[in-house]
């Protein structure tokens, strides 16, 4: 709708941002994507928050970053396709994973897309972004979970492998406002063919 202005975040060592350096922890991602938002937002406009599998953690670490800024108007977090942060004593940091288990993971997330992978020259140049994020989340634990003071709203896809439906009711522990749940028929992908159908979802939530 023409009341809601859409950005999007761009990470470093993708498209256009190819040849920069993929973040090497999630500290140094949500820091630098918070300092964007705040040179480039007024103070007092209304903000929401939306993320998409690892980009659900990103967004959660943004918002924690937003909510410590004085006059910064944080409205809702809206996460997809992940469960909540999992804490050091509840999962430790893992390996980084091999290449083989990287593919072999994307391959279950996105059995239709799975030739692009297949590619040697195409795969020399998803690589490297794939394999940032995985070492991103790794390494990923949070010590504690900061609870939100804005609603939280959870999607996901009813056959997603990789975030089982009833997982998405974890991300109740970081809000001390309301959560609500949104389930949609789909994989971990289920964004691209219901787009229609979570535009129109998100945005009525922010009206």
């Amino acid at each position: 709708p023409p009341e809601i202005e859409v950005l999007s975040v761009q990470y470093p060592g993708r498209q256009d941002r190819l040849s920069e350096p993929c973040p090497a922890t999630m500290d140094e991602l949500a820091d630098a994507i918070t300092s964007a938002l705040l040179a480039e937002l007024a103070d007092d406009l209304p903000l929401a928050l939306f993320g998409h599998s690892m980009g659900s953690l990103v967004a959660y670490e943004v918002a924690r970053r937003l909510e410590g800024i004085p006059g910064r108007s944080l409205t809702r977090l809206i996460v997809s396709g992940r469960t909540r942060p999992r804490l050091a004593q509840e999962l430790a940091p893992r390996p980084v994973p091999t290449d083989t288990d990287i593919l072999n993971h994307v391959r279950r997330l996105d059995p239709e897309g799975a030739a692009l992978y297949e590619n040697p020259m195409l795969r020399g140049v998803i690589m490297p972004a794939l394999r940032g994020d995985f070492g991103l989340l790794a390494a990923y634990r949070p010590a504690h979970l900061h609870r939100l003071g804005v609603p939280v709203t959870a999607c996901g896809g009813d056959s997603d492998p990789a975030c089982p439906v009833e997982d998405l009711s974890a991300w109740s522990d970081v809000t001390t406002e309301d959560l609500d749940v949104r389930v949609f028929e789909g994989n971990h992908f289920y964004l691209t063919p219901r787009q229609e159908e979570l535009v129109g979802f998100i945005a009525a939530r922010l009206l």
